[in-house]
């Protein structure tokens, strides 16, 4: 995988995606998200940043709540 994309920004308002970022550095890559929640974070948004090279997901918003494991 070329690390020049890494990093993965998606944004999606009121369920339509309408904008990606890709990254080679994980710090570039939380820059642009908290940038991006600052702009576009209201209802109907949703935003994630992922790591492609081990799908880890690694900030979303809104947060989501994650469930215990019975």
């Amino acid at each position: 995988m070329d690390d020049a994309g890494r990093y993965r920004l998606t944004l999606f308002l009121d369920d339509r995606r309408v904008m990606d970022g890709w990254w080679g550095r994980e710090a570039t890559g939380r820059k642009k998200f908290s940038a991006v929640v600052g702009d576009y974070g209201r209802d109907g948004a949703h935003i994630t940043f992922v790591d492609t090279a081990t799908g880890e997901v690694l900030a979303t918003w809104p947060e989501r709540e994650v469930s215990p494991t019975p």
